[in-house]
């Protein structure tokens, strides 16, 4: 069969394995994978260099589908190359229980490597994974010596992702980065939802991209297989710019009454359409899932390519071990997510300290000590790094001139920030963080949402935690953003209490790796406990643990508290001993890790006998029944804040030991205990 015949045999099957399976499962997008499947093809035959066998293979070129609606295209590829990915799954499309849910997974299907769907999140994870690769190559590739990281991230994007403000964001750190291994096929099919982009998206995209610093180029036909693998050949040889190819397609491609408008993107074709199609590209009309025994074939060459390349890669390991056996080891070590033995020997401890410091402040002691023990830990902020304290003082700074560098500067962009953590963790190899004002949480709900969905362990640091931060007032004091993240499933969330709290927090936000961390740090100074008088530090890894207990353990409240508000509940407890009521002071810096501790545990912490309890959290009340209970009072702020020096505020909301204990005795007047 001529080369011309098979490849127009591969492209149609990806084209009828999408929409058979939309078909089938009565839901999805066959508009994308029906236009963009050459694309796909040559860029998956032609130049991803992966190993279906192994696809995790550390040096592979990383694939993201960003549009991810489209997810059957990707499906697809990763049965026709050989991953283990049956037939049976394709059919089973977006049903319980399946491996091919409606958009990828990365946790869920091998081969996917980032979970995409919200658009402009793919974009914006394959800077990351550029960043992570441009670092890891500067740091490990020698001179006379093979090169270890050598790998490119591609992506096919759409009109969508180029639409969501997050994608621009990180086009332009991209741009700015000069990161030459970043190529993106944009699949200009000029459709969305509502019809035309025409309706809402009418720049020159191509010369916003040039604008930003990036290499583009267009393709004017879609079915040009040739033309696509050009532009492709010219993107790799663009070392200095990130690449957009600009591909138009025609969505639903063959489809003859449906093609080519918005009734081809989100919902199947329908019966008499899809054998309409069929009979349009000459495929077999009564067949679902049809593949010809000489795709089967042709595709299947990816697996012994594949094999060959990841085989050559640990030939040119171990020849670099040879000759750098400490780099190599290093390496070996991050490609296992492994921290490296003895880190935790570094955290800092902080003597007692009536004065004390911002938890802010203690982190980046906290973060600057095990930057020296963890040489991969890397990060930076939103522009803020002077105010989160979140610069690497050794470090160094990560750029064009410098990918060795360890502070990021992702400039004021928070949305893409996020997504961009997201895709320098999922890539492997550095552990990264990222930092801002926790206000601006609402800024990257949607990357710290995907990663607490695919159990990525991103860091992200968020500072000026609450109306503590005081005069620049409530657009910037956050009260409901640390109740909001608490619901995310898969979050661990910590508001350490002092400084020993905080390298605590540190210590379990590197040792999650099956998700995403948040640290919520105080802008103002806070007491450094004595942790001879108080309970140790280490308690944080509880979630909740008894700090101080009432003399002789004859607590008749509890009073509930984390962070900068522990120190309240502790000046409480002083105030309720001088009229002889015993108070439990507990501080609770994580509700996730307490809710995960055995209910005997919980129940020693905060036993059902007590009912009277009070909580102590400078944010909204909401959800604080769950552990002050029906009899308990909840201390909070659930309206905004005000601009004005903080211990102004605390006193003006009533957050003060003073009105602690007088709830306290409201509270065991009540009860009959006073």
């Amino acid at each position: 069969m001529a080369r011309a015949d098979i490849d127009q045999l591969c492209v149609n099957t990806l084209r009828f394995l999408a929409a058979d399976a939309v078909q089938q499962a009565k839901s999805g997008h066959p508009g994308l994978p029906m236009g963009a499947a050459p694309l796909a093809y040559v860029l998956w035959t032609q130049f991803l260099r992966h190993d279906p066998a192994q696809p995790r293979w550390f040096n592979r070129d990383r694939f993201i589908l960003s549009g991810g609606h489209g997810s059957m295209l990707l499906y697809g590829l990763l049965h026709l190359t050989g991953y283990d990915l049956a037939l049976d799954a394709l059919r089973n499309f977006r049903q319980w229980g399946s491996q091919t849910p409606g958009h990828p997974e990365a946790h869920l299907t091998p081969g996917v490597e980032a979970t995409t769907g919200p658009l402009g999140q793919g974009f914006a994870n394959g800077v990351g994974m550029a960043i992570a690769e441009a670092q890891l190559a500067a740091r490990f590739n020698r001179p006379a010596a093979p090169a270890v990281i050598d790998h490119y991230t591609y992506a096919l994007v759409t009109d969508g992702d180029l639409m969501e403000g997050v994608a621009s964001e990180a086009a332009s750190l991209a741009g700015h980065l000069a990161l030459g291994k970043l190529i993106y096929l944009y699949d200009d099919n000029e459709i969305s939802i509502e019809g035309s982009t025409g309706l809402a998206f009418g720049e020159d995209r191509l010369a916003r991209f040039a604008a930003y610093g990036w290499h583009v180029a267009s393709v004017p036909d879609g079915n040009d297989l040739p033309a696509i693998g050009a532009a492709l050949r010219a993107a790799r040889a663009e070392q200095m710019r990130p690449s957009l190819i600009a591909v138009r397609t025609t969505i639903g491609f063959g489809a003859p009454n449906k093609q080519g408008t918005a009734a081809a993107h989100g919902e199947p074709l329908g019966e008499d359409e899809l054998r309409a199609a069929k009979r349009n590209l000459g495929w077999p009309e009564d067949e679902r899932f049809h593949v010809p025994e000489a795709v089967r074939t042709h595709m299947a060459a990816a697996r012994d390519a594949g094999a060959r390349l990841s085989k050559q890669w640990q030939l040119d390991v171990e020849q670099y071990a040879g000759k750098h056996a400490g780099a190599a080891a290093e390496l070996q070590r991050r490609i296992a997510n492994a921290l490296p033995t003895g880190w935790e020997s570094s955290l800092p401890v902080f003597a007692p300290d009536a004065k004390g410091q911002a938890t802010r402040s203690a982190s980046g002691s906290v973060l600057n000590a095990l930057a020296a023990a963890i040489p991969e830990l890397s990060g930076g902020s939103a522009d803020l790094a002077p105010s989160t304290k979140t610069l690497l003082k050794d470090g160094a700074d990560f750029g064009a001139g410098n990918y060795a560098g360890r502070n990021f500067h992702f400039g004021v962009r928070e949305h893409a920030m996020g997504a961009v953590l997201n895709g320098i963790a999922l890539h492997g190899g550095v552990r990264a963080y990222g930092a801002t004002f926790l206000v601006f949480y609402d800024y990257m709900r949607p990357p710290i949402r995907l990663a607490a969905l695919s159990g990525t362990p991103a860091i992200f640091v968020f500072t000026h935690d609450s109306i503590g931060l005081g005069e620049d007032g409530p657009t910037h004091q956050p009260v409901e953003q640390l109740a909001g993240m608490r619901t995310v499933p898969n979050l661990l969330c910590l508001r350490p209490c002092d400084a020993n709290e905080t390298s605590e927090a540190w210590r379990a936000a590197l040792q999650n790796s099956h998700g995403p961390s948040c640290l919520l740090l105080t802008r103002q100074d806070v007491p450094v406990l004595d942790r001879t008088k108080h309970a140790a530090a280490s308690g944080l890894h509880k979630g909740a643990y008894v700090l101080c207990d009432a003399p002789g353990s004859t607590a008749q409240i509890i009073l509930i508290a984390s962070g900068s508000e522990v120190h309240i509940a502790l000046q409480a407890q002083t105030r309720l001993a001088a009229q002889g009521v015993g108070a439990r002071v507990v501080s609770m810096p994580s509700w996730d890790l307490f809710s995960r501790q055995p209910r005997s545990y919980r129940d020693e912490v905060l036993p059902p006998a007590i009912s009277a309890r009070i909580s102590i959290e400078a944010g909204v009340t909401f959800g604080w029944e769950r552990w002050v209970g029906g009899a308990g009072i909840a201390m909070g702020i659930d309206h905004f804040g005000a601009s004005a020096p903080y211990q102004t505020l605390y006193e003006k909301f009533g957050l003060t030991p003073e009105r602690v204990v007088e709830n306290a005795n409201k509270l065991l007047a009540g009860t009959g205990r006073v």
